[in-house]
């Protein structure tokens, strides 16, 4: 029973602290030093140090608030340390009375003998408690007295200083206190001073590297090494084949010390450049010649080709000929053997008739059949030639394909911060969209000058996020460009987008957006572009496609960009 009754005192105290707003406290532990010797009355039957939050009990005697729940920790029926009896939870209360009392006695600074003030408990060291936060404020005396030790506020300063030193400790002694450099003028952390003077500082005078008795600012050592008399040069006739390195204040002297040396130099050079001169003649006339000869080949391979291509045309089934022919072979060597035997036997059985004009027919037959092989060899021959022609004349093609594509981009390229983007075969790239195989299209690039942001629109004819399927999505996108180093970023123009009214009514769907330059969107390109930024609810597909639209013509529609130049410098 007197378990669950301290139990319940203990909540009691809880929910008394958690509701008791803002109030006057002490830390209780703390060494004070009173103005008047503590009487008995004020000190803790339990602990014997000055009561905090006091509570009395049945018997009369004071407890500071966790001193009693300490009691009933230790022991399951609590008793009085003083007269043994057992304290009952009904008969605890809180003694707001000796709490007053306590609260206005003085007490010394801790800081005596240095600070000789004398405060009451209750103000010298304030605790707001509000709701279930607790932030004690130390706000009072200590919190003004000018020998309380506080660390400094500087950073990386971890000293203790007194109230009263900090000032001069922040402007005289810190070490990570700012500086004013002397020579560049800049605010530099104390401790780094020297470092910044040696290191950093761009004024900083130090000797010529040369010894020519000169004290020259830091950042203008490369300015004096081209003037510096003490610094060594190279010989100004080098390129003719001087080795002298000397100092430039010298440099005169050399000069006319060496002039002989000098022209004669400039007169072997002078000789070997005429004579590679003349070899370069001679060598651009030797290529002339190799180049008349390759262009006489080049005209005798053409008109090989055309040659060929005739018979090309009368013989398109070369590989049946071929076969033929060779089947015609294999009869006449077969039909060589059997006469051979007949003319064999004739002679054996001396036969009236005679073999030998046939003989001879065959030998015709084997001569123009021999014949029509090397003919064929040439055609095989030229099907080689013309099949390598073929290939380089695809690639001709290939290339002047993607020149006719480039030239048509330039020509479209607007550089005055507009774009008229005409889509063609709306329907087709519709459904292209919707089965998944071309989600989004992109239109050619525009800028904003000749030197300026380099950008382009993207739509997704099926829609994106929040329109997909429902609208036509449609995006700005910032591209990587040749100027980009140049121009101010990230990019902040306003943007406008719109859909052009092919009626001539000027009903155009419009949208304006000004760059968030806290987006990447906007930002300088690191890739090819940026992630693109628009409206993805652009326009419905039930405005495109009902019965009076007039967006839509020719199965064709033009979307336009509009960038605002305004402030925006041209490089």
């Amino acid at each position: 029973m007197a378990s669950e009754e301290l139990t319940g005192l203990s909540n009691s105290f809880v929910r008394q602290n958690s509701t008791s707003g803002i109030s006057l406290d002490f830390e209780p532990d703390a060494d004070y030093r009173f103005v008047e010797t503590l009487e008995e009355r004020y000190k803790c039957a339990y602990c014997h140090l000055v009561l905090h939050n006091p509570h009395q009990t049945g018997c009369g005697h004071r407890f500071c608030q966790h001193c009693i729940i300490s009691l009933r920790e230790l022991n399951a029926v609590p008793t009085c340390p003083v007269d043994k009896e057992t304290i009952k939870v009904q008969e605890v209360f809180k003694d707001n009375c000796c709490k007053r009392e306590v609260l206005n006695l003085q007490v010394f600074c801790k800081n005596v003998p240095e600070c000789n003030s004398k405060i009451i408990l209750g103000r010298y060291q304030v605790s707001i408690k509000v709701m279930v936060f607790c932030c004690c404020m130390a706000q009072d005396h200590l919190q003004q007295c000018l020998f309380e030790s506080v660390r400094c506020t500087n950073g990386e300063c971890r000293d203790q200083i007194l109230r009263k030193d900090l000032k001069d400790h922040l402007s005289l002694h810190c070490k990570f206190r700012e500086e004013i450099c002397q020579y560049c003028n800049q605010y530099v952390v104390s401790i780094n001073l020297k470092n910044h003077e040696k290191n950093e500082c761009p004024d900083f005078p130090v000797p010529c590297l040369h010894k020519c008795s000169q004290i020259i600012l830091k950042k203008e050592m490369d300015k004096h090494f081209s003037v510096c008399p003490e610094a060594e040069v190279d010989c100004p006739y080098k390129q003719y084949g001087c080795p002298v390195q000397i100092k430039r204040g010298k440099l005169a002297e050399h000069e006319n010390a060496a002039l002989r040396e000098h022209m004669l130099q400039i007169l072997d050079k002078n000789s070997k450049l005429e004579e590679q001169i003349s070899d370069l003649y001679k060598s651009l006339e030797f290529k002339e010649i190799k180049i008349q000869q390759l262009a006489d080949t080049v005209k005798k391979c053409e008109k090989d080709f055309r040659q060929f291509a005739q018979l090309l045309g009368k013989n398109s089934n070369l590989m049946v000929n071929t076969q033929t022919l060779a089947s015609h072979i294999d009869k006449s060597a077969w039909l060589e053997t059997q006469v051979r035997q007949l003319i064999q036997m004739s002679n054996q059985q001396q036969s009236k008739f005679d073999l030998r004009p046939l003989l001879e027919t065959i030998e015709n037959i084997k001569q123009k059949i021999a014949f029509m092989e090397t003919y064929d060899q040439r055609l095989v021959v030229l099907e080689g030639q013309s099949t390598e022609h073929d290939v380089h004349i695809s690639i001709h093609k290939a290339q002047l394909n993607k020149n006719e594509e480039r030239f048509k981009l330039l020509e479209g390229t607007c550089y005055n911060g507009k774009l008229i983007w005409k889509i063609m075969d709306y329907k087709m790239k519709k459904k292209e969209a919707l089965e998944g195989r071309i989600v989004s299209i992109f239109s050619q690039p525009f800028y904003t000058s000749r030197c300026g942001y380099r950008l382009c629109a993207r739509a997704y004819l099926n829609g994106d996020g929040s329109g997909k399927g429902t609208h036509v999505s449609l995006y700005f996108v910032v591209m990587r460009g040749e100027f980009d180093s140049l121009l101010p970023w990230p990019f902040k123009q306003k943007v406008t987008l719109m859909l052009l009214d092919q009626s001539g009514k000027k009903n155009h769907i419009v949208e304006v957006f000004r760059a968030d330059p806290n987006s990447s969107s906007f930002k300088r390109p690191d890739g090819e572009m940026n992630i693109a930024s628009g409206c993805p609810r652009f326009v419905a597909h039930t405005v495109l496609e009902n019965a009076k639209n007039t967006y839509v013509k020719d199965d064709t529609l033009f979307m336009k960009v509009v960038v605002d130049l305004t402030d925006l410098e041209e490089l």
